[in-house]
Parts: C-alpha cells; structure tokens; sequence
C-alpha cells in the first residue's frame, strides 16, 4: 500500500468514510475513526467559519478521549475545502485547517499548489478527488499527496469512468496514494479496490445510512427501497454533472426524465429547488444498503466482510494452483 505512515496510524481496514455535504456529522467522523476508518467532513457543512472550527476543537477533543480510553490511537481524520472562486469562505476556512493542524485534507473543484504548499507547511497530507485524466495531471502537478478516482457510480459530483480504466490510467505516472471511489458499499468491493491497484477505499452513500449522520429519515428510508436504477445522473441540480435519487428529484416537483442540462431544476412556478438539501445525492450501490446501523456497526461488518474476502481470495489462488502457460497464435 502507497499509504503515508499518518493515515496507516489507527487504520483497521483500507477505508475512508467520504465527506459528504449536509450529511457528515461529528459524531460520523469521531465514530468512523474510533472503529479505524478515516472519518472526514465538508467545511461548509457548518454555516459559517466560527461553527467550522467548532466542529474541528470538538473532534480532536473527542478523539483525544477516544485514545485515552482505548489505549490506542484512532485513525486519522480529516476535512473537505472546496477549493473554487465560488467558495468565499475558502481563505477564512483554509486559515482555520492550518491553526488546528488538520492532519488530512481533500481538495475539490479545484487543485491549487498555494492551498497544497500551506497545508504541507505543517506537515498535513493532501489528496484531491478528479474524475478525468486531465484533472488528476494537474493536481499531481499541484503537489497533492493523492488522487481521488471518482468513478461512475459515485454519489456526489461522479465521474463516467470505468474504475478499470481510470486506475490503470492515473498509475501509470502517480506513484503516490491513490483512491477509489464509485458505489463501494461493503468490505469485499474495499478488497477488490485494492486488488484493482488502489490503497484505499471511499465510501459515501454507505454512511449516508447510518444512526449517525445528518440524513433525513426520508432520505435514508428513500436509499433503503432504492435500487441502481433509482439513480439518475444530471447537471440540472447544481450545474455539475452528479448521483442523484429519482425519488428526491419527483419529490421536488420535476420530472427526472426531462430536466434542463445545466442547473436551474424548478419545484415550483416561482421558485428553485435547493441542490442537494431539497434533492438527494446517492451512488449505484443503494441496492446494497438494507439497514441504518449505528458507524460502529457498519465498521464492524466493514472489517468481516474485508478479512473474509482476502481470506477468501487467498485459499481460492491456492486452490486453483499455477496457471498452465499456453504457446500464443500466430
């Protein structure tokens, strides 16, 4: 694993819990990385800076208490910026990340050396989430520490790219932590991204189901009767290409099937759907999500599924033996 020894501290499988907007709770991420999960939060998940940095003195305090407890430290947590000209809180909140040492930062909407050189200057790690070729070379050359793949099947802001090929392609010139993210709801699909090449695992949609975040309940009983096809993805909500519940969408008045390419969903003859409050992002790996769990329990059954499945792999490989070599055609 290209895994920096910061984030293998505490870790008890290869996974982060992904921020998520209006859904990341410090109760989401104390618990995520008392189980050995990266647990991690948008910024602008608090309205205003002050209440960021609330949130951030809470969580370490917590942690702090978690490793006293137990004997032994958590994993890692950490913190999305939205790092674009439409974040106006992107300075105030950059200043507040640096003061309290955020040891894990991920960059989105944009992939700036400035924002990279201020957080190594106190030695926090940055990783930076792309869904095309071009994004993910011009973070590696902002300096990040790792990339992100988000691929088809994400919630949120998703890709198109087979994770297939989109691995293949940024390990082919980044040689530092890579990421997968796309419809990763249990521990066999975390083994399975790290058979595929990457270090760890982001998952989203999953923790969106748990005691612990900030869903509504419809939403999460909307997630638990939702299947792959449930999921429709459109630039009409917030003007950027992402998952989004068909349910939500027919909640709010408009009908998944014709919406406007580029923002601007209308709920109302006088009015806007609020994105991502009033509609409801989710990845194609609903199907897989059948319970609200507390983070806890979820870690817990994360982990089985994850040792099983290496087991699993491991005594498969060896059952199977060496593979007999076969002379190629002409």
């Amino acid at each position: 694993m290209s895994v920096p020894d910061k984030l293998r501290e505490g870790l008890t499988i290869p996974a982060i819990a992904a921020p998520m907007f209006l859904v990341s709770s410090p109760d989401l991420v104390v618990e995520a990385c008392r189980s050995g999960i990266i647990g991690t939060f948008p910024s602008l998940n608090q309205r205003t800076s002050d209440g960021y940095e609330v949130w951030l003195s809470e969580i370490k305090q917590r942690l702090k208490r978690v490793e006293a407890e137990t004997g032994r430290p958590p994993a890692s947590y950490g913190v999305n910026l939205i790092v674009h000209k439409t974040n106006a809180r992107l300075d105030r909140d950059l200043e507040i990340t640096i003061r309290h040492r955020v040891p894990l930062v991920i960059t989105s909407l944009g992939a700036a050396r400035a924002v990279v050189e201020a957080i190594h200057s106190y030695g926090g790690l940055v990783i930076h989430d792309v869904i095309h070729l071009r994004h993910a070379q011009k973070a590696a050359d902002a300096g990040v520490d790792g990339l992100i793949a988000v691929c088809a099947g994400a919630g949120g802001h998703a890709g198109t790219l087979s994770p297939f090929a989109f691995l293949g392609e940024i390990r082919a010139f980044f040689h530092k932590t890579v990421v997968l993210a796309g419809a990763i709801t249990n521990g066999r699909q975390i083994a399975a991204a790290q058979l595929m090449g990457a270090d760890l695992a982001y998952l989203g949609s999953r923790f969106i189901n748990t005691r612990e975040s900030l869903a509504p309940a419809a939403y999460k009983e909307m997630i638990l009767g939702a299947t792959a096809n449930d999921i429709v993805y459109t630039a009409a909500v917030s003007g950027v290409s992402a998952n989004f519940l068909r349910g939500s969408i027919i909640a709010a008045g408009a009908d998944p099937d014709n919406l406007a390419p580029h923002g601007g969903l209308r709920v109302t003859a006088d009015g806007e759907a609020k994105a991502w409050k009033d509609v409801w992002s989710a990845g194609h790996g609903v199907g897989d999500i059948l319970d609200i769990p507390t983070t806890a329990e979820l870690c817990r059954r994360l982990r089985r599924e994850y040792r099983a499945a290496r087991s699993e792999f491991a005594e498969a490989a060896d059952d199977l033996g060496p593979y007999p070599l076969y002379p190629l055609g002409n």
